[in-house]
């Protein structure tokens, strides 16, 4: 594996030429679009001839929600060797509850290519939300415990799920062992039927570490109890918390050390962030919320406003910062979306430093998009929202310049699902005459 640093002066031509292959190979191998755009410190995976012998043979996982874009998961899905479908729910009377969105269609295209499906439980009730009190529940009531066992080995049978992988956070200190219990009594009923269990191990560097997130976890327990575990190595940085690395590598070492005097190396599997956030500073601790962005996302935000990509060698994470120059009150975004039977959903604002909220959330998830005068989109204040698409239904973005002149309405189904709208970029729709499209919704977007 070669890896080369962008500096600058480079294009993707000449990166190619000096390695002796295609633009082409390299854009595909780094999830680079046309018109193939660099930053300086960008580093890119140099595709290069290997054959199955000089390969280390490695398991790999990766989460996905029901909503996630076929096209997706179609090209993730040749280098995993497990799917864990995100995710299934439960009562305080052990009934289980499916995703909110039929999960079949990706259990099938795992399957297709010859990737095995593991149901992944967490507490979250049937309004999808996480519940904490599910949690000690199921672990006391042996009876809601029972029934939750029964129904979802049942399910696994049905759909074709191969593994169940055990989700939990914020185990309360005194469930701690009852916790251990239930993973336990999960894998005494599941394997037999040749299903495997796994647990997910909030990132622990000692037995007797303080917090909610730690005391109801127990490494030795828990790695007895599972065929094996899941050390999420992520998270030093996150949404509320100050700007630091996901996973800084030295922190992930700490965790790693430890866990290996309390469960076997063979059942450890370690998790890797494939996402980053972008603060506003100065951080101010209870104010700032950080936005969260993907790898691809995070380049094109360093493109865009010509920033350099730096590299932290004791975390061995890139970062970058830059300064976003935003002109305030220049033209009014108006966006309707509109399913039919349901009551319309819209939001306006006039100041491109602020956003506005929705009043009726009723088919949208969360995501972000930047409204009015902000290039690039995440230019906005740190609490910005967005949402998702959602195949079939009916949307009607309408632009109105700082005249207050309305400017032409498009009025577009959704071609396919589209979540994480990145870069305030949505698409492609099918309008009327059948003709696809992209926009951009900021300024002056037709």
């Amino acid at each position: 594996m070669q890896i080369y640093v962008v500096k600058s002066g480079d294009s993707l031509d000449s990166i190619a030429a000096g390695f002796g292959i295609k633009a082409e190979e390299i854009a595909y191998a780094n999830q680079i679009f046309y018109p193939y755009r660099l930053a300086v410190g960008q580093a890119l995976l140099i595709p290069e001839q290997s054959t199955v012998e000089n390969k280390r043979q490695v398991h790999v996982n990766g989460y996905a929600y029901p909503f996630i874009r076929e096209w997706v998961l179609g090209e993730t899905l040749p280098f995993l060797t497990t799917l864990s479908v995100f995710s299934y729910g439960f009562t305080t009377q052990g009934e289980l509850v499916p995703p909110l969105v039929d999960d079949n269609w990706m259990i099938n295209a795992a399957w297709q290519q010859g990737v095995r499906p593991i149901l992944t439980l967490t507490p979250f009730d049937e309004t999808g939300m996480f519940n904490n009190y599910l949690i000690s529940v199921i672990v006391n009531d042996l009876t809601a415990q029972q029934n939750l066992i029964t129904q979802m080995l049942a399910v696994m049978g049905e759909k074709g799920f191969v593994g169940i992988d055990i989700d939990f956070e914020f185990i309360l200190p005194q469930d701690r062992v009852a916790f251990a219990d239930f993973v336990a009594n999960v894998r005494a009923q599941a394997a037999p039927m040749g299903y495997t269990v796994s647990v997910a191990l909030a990132p622990k560097i000692s037995p007797d570490q303080q917090g909610l997130l730690y005391e109801g976890k127990d490494y030795g327990l828990l790695g007895a109890a599972a065929d094996s575990v899941l050390l999420m190595t992520y998270e030093w940085g996150y949404t509320y918390g100050p700007p630091m690395a996901v996973a800084p590598i030295n922190k992930v070492r700490e965790v790693v050390e430890y866990a290996l005097t309390e469960i076997p190396r063979e059942k450890i599997d370690i998790g890797i962030p494939n996402y980053g956030y972008d603060w506003e500073l100065p951080f101010i601790r209870g104010v700032t919320k950080a936005q969260t962005i993907g790898n691809i996302e995070a380049v094109d935000i360093a493109i865009a406003n010509q920033a350099e990509i730096r590299f932290d060698q004791t975390a061995m994470t890139p970062y970058f910062s830059y300064t976003l120059n935003v002109t305030k009150g220049t033209n009014k975004l108006t966006i309707a979306a509109t399913v039919p039977g349901q009551e319309q959903a819209d939001w306006n604002e006039n100041d491109s430093e602020s956003l506005a909220y929705v009043k009726n959330r009723t088919h949208f998830d969360d995501s972000r998009i930047v409204l009015d005068n902000v290039d690039p989109c995440w230019g906005g204040p740190p609490d910005s929202i967005g949402y998702n698409f959602y195949t079939g239904k009916i949307y009607t973005v309408t632009y109105t310049d700082s005249t207050g002149t309305k400017r032409e309405s498009i009025q577009f189904t959704a071609a396919e699902d589209v979540d994480e709208i990145n870069h305030c970029t949505i698409g492609p729709f099918t309008q009327a005459d059948g003709n696809q499209f992209n926009t951009r919704l900021y300024n002056d977007i037709y």
